[in-house]
């Protein structure tokens, strides 16, 4: 018996292998990307090899956004979900690990009786009627021959494991998606104050035009239509503060607040950083950091375990059983050695017919092994893409924002000198709209170009898994 507890049903799980991969993208990365001559153009570079920091998000440089991310870790709904969902799991394994050992009930029981009139009486008195108490301690134990309980025991530790990776992730989640909505905010804030600037500048050739007309110098036609573009910017105002509304909204509930509860810091691009150093850990690592494909290798190791648990299933069930106790016709009796009585037994038990079903139930869990080896094999093709993506995006975020500063500068250019004429009355009014109109472009252009880079660095932060594996942050997050 002890020889065969050695050993266990199914197949001993194995770690899938890493991808065999050196490298992100078909090409080889640059040194660093390309630089502009704005706030946030400076040039990134990376760092290959390093490892993300615990507390990545404070490499954008906002004490505001480290405190946010903070409190929102103490109070999402989300966390405390996942949280509790650990704790779950972690009892539920414990629960399992209770078939190992011998399960122990203890009985007293009383009774009063009476005796049929056409039988013998059931007590030396010879009265009809009498009492009986009985104490009993009963014994069972069933040993894990086949290695059953110890693969059903297996299959809940890795769903405990794959809650533990759930929990950090819903940490990277969450702290990303703050993140991104810090930067969204400074975006939209920085789309006003553009839009607010083009505004002013209509205003002002807007009272040229006025003056010039007073003057006979122009037609009311040209005013009409300069009228029209200062509408047509003002109008683009409210849609932005009512983003700019939502947005705050939002960053509220991920703060675990509700959306009444102003979130108090404010996030513009002149208050966050560009991360210009940016660590990039080796494509062989990256399956151990990310928190959901290391979650899809718990669930993988789960399924393998639970192919054990069919398979001892279909073998023979042993089982032991011991009781002791004691029985009379009295309380007092109870302790009287005569009274005494014990049993052992044991017994083997074997299906031989069951239409099938068990072995059913086998190729079930074997079906839905090979279902999790998919699901594992999907997400880390996905965690590649993601780090992919990311790393693309970078480069041509820096492109994108080296254009849009130089557009901007060219169409500033072009409108100041537009301006000027339009002062001395030598312009063409249809040139100065359209100087207005190309400057107001390139403007909130390169806004969202510079918000780009803030929030694809923090995808790629995301991507990569965080730095969820810091036993710091861990500890941070505790107190």
């Amino acid at each position: 018996m002890l020889l065969l507890s050695g050993c266990a049903a199914g197949p001993d799980f194995e770690r899938p292998a890493a991808p065999a991969a050196d490298h992100y993208l078909p090409a080889p990365l640059p040194a660093e990307t390309a630089a502009a001559p704005v706030p946030g153009g400076a040039a990134q570079r990376l760092l290959p090899g390093r490892d993300i920091p615990g507390a990545w998000w404070t490499l954008f440089g906002s004490p505001a956004l480290s405190a946010l991310v903070a409190d929102a870790f103490k109070n999402s709904p989300n966390v405390a979900a996942a949280e509790a969902a650990l704790r779950q799991a972690h009892e539920l394994t414990l629960a399992g690990e209770g078939a190992f050992f011998p399960t122990a009930q203890a009985n007293l029981s009383a009774s009063r009786n009476k005796t049929s009139a056409s039988l013998s009486p059931a007590t030396a008195s010879g009265g009809l009627y009498y009492s009986q108490y009985a104490a009993q301690l009963a014994v069972s134990y069933t040993p894990d021959v086949f290695g059953g309980v110890r693969r059903q025991v297996e299959a809940l530790a890795a769903q405990e494991e794959s809650q533990r990776f759930q929990l950090e992730a819903a940490y990277l989640t969450l702290s990303a998606n703050l993140v991104a909505a810090a930067v969204t905010e400074a975006s939209l804030r920085g789309q006003i104050a553009a839009a607010e600037a083009v505004i002013r500048v209509q205003r002002e050739s807007l009272d040229i035009l006025r003056r010039q007309q007073a003057l006979g110098q122009i037609a009311g036609a040209d005013v009409a239509a300069q009228e029209a573009a200062l509408a047509q910017a003002e109008a683009t105002l409210p849609p932005l503060h009512k983003q700019l509304g939502q947005q705050r909204h939002l960053i509220a509930v991920l703060a675990g607040r509700l959306p009444s509860v102003e979130p108090g810091a404010r996030f513009d691009l002149a208050t966050l950083q560009l991360p210009l150093d940016v660590p990039l850990s080796l494509p062989s690592k990256l399956v151990d950091q990310r928190p959901d494909v290391r979650a899809a290798e718990a669930n993988l190791h789960a399924a393998s375990a639970q192919i054990g648990v069919a398979v001892a299933a279909r073998l023979p069930q042993f089982s032991l059983t011991g009781n002791l106790g004691t029985t009379a016709l009295t309380l007092a009796g109870l302790a009287a050695p005569g009274n005494v009585f014990w049993t052992l037994g044991g017994s083997i038990a074997q299906t031989v017919f069951d239409a099938g079903t068990l072995l059913h139930k086998q190729h079930a869990a074997e079906a839905a092994f090979d279902q999790a080896g998919a699901q594992y094999r999907e997400a880390v093709l996905t965690a590649f893409q993601n780090v992919a993506d990311a790393l693309h995006a970078l480069a041509e975020d820096a492109l994108a924002l080296k254009a849009a500063a130089a557009a901007e500068a060219a169409t500033k250019a072009s409108l100041d000198i537009a301006r000027r004429q339009l002062q001395l009355g030598a312009v063409n009014y249809l040139a100065l709209l359209t100087a207005e109109n190309a400057y107001q472009a390139a403007l909130s252009a390169r806004v969202q170009a510079a918000a780009a880079r803030l929030s694809d660095t923090a995808a790629l932060f995301q991507a990569l898994g965080g730095g969820w594996r810091s036993g710091a942050v861990t500890a941070q997050r505790q107190e």
